[in-house]
């Protein structure tokens, strides 16, 4: 065997680990051999062979291939001709620092950084720390669940409300007789408006009157107004959607083209099966026709629904161990000691903030994507990813998307075609909001705090100062922690604070 010193194609390798060490990481050169077999067999991806393409050159290609050849030739171990390239690039006199490089952790690097191993602790954190809560708990108050949690004798005496609910389908089908006489000419626009006026606004004091003259639970009051809401929402829907449709209907009539983006027909015809269809169909915005999926999944629904009862029980469970006893073993929130008050507050946040996130989950993924496969309904975009909002304007677009689109299409924009400014119209979207979340509290709970309402119009300036953080600290997730600590940390357990003591205080002046 000749000496490897004389044989100039073997000493082009020390040569070519010496330009590696120079160019970049000298733990580079030890990834070449693989890297040149990768390469060459193609096993590599073309996203890897271009990053692999920064260590190996040309020239260590053409060198491996031949050193393969005098493998063969002359029986010597690959590892043999190795060593020399190793050897050298591990020498005392390598330069260890040839690039400047930040901290994983660092301002600049950490939002490049996978931090799944992170997540991992935090998973482990938190289970260990609710578990100690749990033990701790059930070792303090024993065990709190009562047998009539979801039904016992009392909830009889709400019937009243049962009725009221069963009753309201009949709002809907006035606001079809209105529509029929308005395409058959026996009533013009502007009365057919006036109509719907009328319907909407008995469709909303009806509940309410049922529910302030009855002694109902706060549990079935809150579940009829949210019905209420529901079906408002829809017929207003139903009548803005049919007036427009029918001034685009003569529209074309008079030859008027319309963009592609409305891919309907626009005919004037009323049918009592689009409106059925609407009605139980988890939107709010009502349209002709709807994307539809072509079967039902019956293993899938099951599925969901045994996750339903579980998370809901889970809720209860919440609700009955933690919450109850940490509000009757609080003060009004308004008055007394101030650090007592930060302190139930804070104690308070951490079981309503996972009742929030399990109502979350039942409600907008696990009830209306069944309700939706039951439907064939196709676009089930409830949600987006709002527990990434940079701004609280991003969490209030993309955490309820139905009403999303539905403030868009018959609030926000009309603002905007009848000139009131964009700011203004936000304002006028979160007053609508606010409005209806004051019904669905303060209603049930017989009594007008407007804590709810205070509590959604302070969103507008929260959404002023998360933009301003947003823009001061571009790339960061500023915007998002002061989101998550102002609307769950702070402000739903002040709110369940307030309204229960308040409540107390009404039922003890009633006595």
């Amino acid at each position: 065997m000749q000496n490897s010193d004389d044989n100039p194609t073997i000493r082009r390798r020390p040569a070519a680990a010496v330009e590696k060490i120079l160019d970049s990481d000298s733990n580079a050169v030890i990834d070449d051999y693989e890297n040149i077999d990768e390469i060459r067999n193609g096993r590599v991806e073309s996203g890897e062979s271009e990053k692999s393409s920064k260590f190996v050159s040309e020239e260590s290609i053409i060198n491996k291939e031949v050193e393969d050849e005098k493998v063969k030739e002359n029986g010597e171990s690959s590892k043999d001709m190795e060593a020399p390239a190793v050897k050298f690039s591990y020498r005392p006199s390598a330069p260890a620092h040839r690039r400047i490089k930040e901290s994983p952790l660092s301002s600049d690097a950490i939002f490049k950084q996978s931090h799944a191993g992170l997540l991992n602790l935090c998973i482990v954190v938190l289970v260990a720390v609710n578990s100690r809560l749990i033990i701790e708990n059930l070792m303090k108050y024993g065990w709190l669940i009562r047998s009539g949690f979801w039904f016992s004798s009392k909830s009889l005496r709400d019937w009243p409300l049962l009725m009221c609910c069963l009753s309201l389908p009949i709002f809907p089908l006035a606001a079809f007789l209105v529509e029929k006489l308005v395409q058959q000419r026996h009533v013009s626009e502007c009365v057919a408006v006036f109509l719907h006026v009328v319907i909407t606004t008995a469709e909303i004091l009806y509940p309410v009157l049922v529910i302030l003259r009855c002694d109902s639970a706060v549990q079935s009051g809150v579940i009829l107004m949210l019905f209420t809401c529901i079906v408002w929402l829809k017929l207003v829907s139903y009548a803005h959607s049919n007036y427009d449709m029918r001034a685009l209907a003569k529209s074309l009539a008079k030859g008027e083209t319309l963009s592609s983006y409305w891919n309907m027909d626009y005919s004037d015809d009323v049918s009592f099966k689009n409106l059925v269809y609407f009605m139980v169909a988890p939107t709010l915005c009502y349209q002709p026709s709807y994307p539809r999926t072509a079967c039902i999944r019956k293993g899938w629904v099951l599925r969901q629904l045994i996750k339903l009862v579980i998370f809901s029980g889970f809720m209860g469970f919440i609700i009955e161990q933690y919450i109850n006893p940490i509000v009757q073993n609080s003060q009004h929130p308004l008055k007394g000691n101030l650090l007592y008050a930060i302190e139930r507050v804070l104690k308070l946040s951490v079981p309503n903030l996972y009742v929030w996130l399990c109502m979350f989950y039942c409600c907008f993924h696990l009830w209306l994507n069944i309700l939706a496969e039951l439907l064939c309904f196709g676009d089930r975009e409830f949600y987006k990813d709002w527990w990434n909002a940079k701004t609280v304007e991003e969490y209030w677009r993309m955490w309820n998307m139905p009403v999303h689109k539905w403030m868009v299409r018959h609030i926000y924009f009309p603002c905007l075609r009848n000139g009131i400014p964009k700011g203004g119209a936000v304002v006028v979207s979160f007053l609508v909001s606010a409005i209806f979340h004051e019904l669905c509290i303060a209603v049930p709970c017989h009594m007008f705090k407007l804590w709810a309402f205070i509590g959604i119009m302070f969103q507008v300036p929260l959404v002023i100062i998360t933009k301003y953080l947003q823009n001061k600290f571009k790339n960061s997730m500023v915007g998002n922690m002061v989101f998550w600590c102002f609307f769950c940390i702070v402000g739903q357990p002040m709110c369940v604070l307030l309204y229960y003591h308040d409540m107390m205080n009404r039922k003890a002046d009633a006595y």
